[in-house]
C-alpha cells in the first residue's frame, strides 16, 4: 500500500492565528503516527506564516517515521536543513504573495541552483525531492542534470484534483507517464497537493508511487472529527 505524510502545517496556521501555543503541530505529528501515517510533512516558508524553526526541531525529536521538510532553495533554508537534518527534503517553489504553493519547480532554469543545493544535502546524508508538475520534460531535465543529486520526486496532482470526467482522466495519464519515466530512469517518486478522500483512491492506486503527502484535507477534516479519524479515512480511501 502506497505510504501516507500527514503534512501538519494547517495546524500551525491555526495556532498562528492567535500567536497561541495551541493547536500544537508536534501533538499533531503524534497523533497522525499512532495511526497509521509513515511520515510527517511541514513547509518551513520564509515568512514563517505556519511551521516555525521550533517546531522543526520539536519534530526532529518526536517523529518516529520520515520527516519530510519541504523548503524553498534559498541558502536560509538550506542551513537550517543542514542544522537539523531532517530525513528528506522536497525543494518546492515560493512566493510571498502565493496562498499555498501554485506549481512545481521548473528544473529547466533552475535546475543549476537545485542541485547545488541537492549536493549540499546529499553529503549530509539527506534524501532530496523535488516538487514538480507533471510534465515530461521535467522528468528529462531532472534525470540529464541531477540524477545522483536528487533521489526522487514529488508530482504536483493539482491539476488532477481540480478536474473533472475526461479532463481529470488526462490528467490522471500525465501522472502515470510520469511515474513511469522516473521509475525507469531510477528515481523515487512520491505525490500529492488537493488530494481528498474523494479523490486519492486513484492516485495511490498507481504502482510506483511509494507516498502521497496530504496536509490541507486532512487537517480541516480533523477540525471536525479529530485528528484519530481524519487520518484513519483518509487511509481507508487510499486502501
Amino acid at each position: 500500500m502506497t505510504d501516507l505524510s500527514v503534512n501538519v502545517d494547517h495546524v500551525a496556521t491555526l495556532r498562528q492565528a492567535r500567536k497561541a501555543a495551541f493547536p500544537d503541530p508536534v501533538e499533531a505529528a503524534e497523533i497522525a503516527e499512532r495511526q497509521g501515517a509513515t511520515g510527517i510533512t511541514i513547509h518551513l516558508r520564509s515568512d514563517r506564516r505556519h511551521i516555525q524553526e521550533s517546531d522543526l526541531a520539536r519534530l526532529r525529536e518526536t517523529v518516529k517515521g520520515k520527516l519530510n521538510l519541504e523548503m524553498a532553495t534559498t541558502e536560509e533554508m538550506t542551513t537550517i536543513a543542514l542544522r537539523y537534518g531532517p530525513d528528506q527534503v522536497s525543494l518546492v517553489p515560493e512566493r510571498p504573495e502565493e496562498v499555498t504553493t501554485e506549481g512545481g519547480l521548473d528544473l529547466l532554469p533552475s535546475g543549476e541552483r537545485v542541485v547545488a543545493v541537492a549536493k549540499q544535502l546529499k553529503a549530509k546524508g539527506i534524501v532530496v525531492s523535488v516538487f514538480i508538475d507533471p510534465d515530461s520534460r521535467q522528468i528529462e531535465h531532472l534525470l540529464s542534470t541531477a540524477a545522483g543529486w536528487v533521489e526522487g520526486f514529488e508530482i504536483n496532482t493539482d491539476s488532477y484534483t481540480q478536474a473533472d470526467g475526461a479532463a481529470a482522466q488526462a490528467e490522471l495519464q500525465k501522472i502515470v507517464q510520469v511515474t513511469s519515466m522516473g521509475l525507469d530512469g531510477g528515481l523515487r517518486v512520491f505525490a500529492g497537493h488537493g488530494l481528498t478522500t474523494a479523490n486519492v483512491r486513484a492516485v495511490a492506486s498507481i504502482p510506483g508511487i511509494e507516498e502521497l503527502n496530504i496536509g490541507h484535507s486532512i487537517v480541516s477534516r480533523a477540525v471536525l472529527v479529530g485528528m484519530e479519524e481524519a487520518v484513519s479515512e483518509m487511509l481507508r480511501a487510499m486502501a
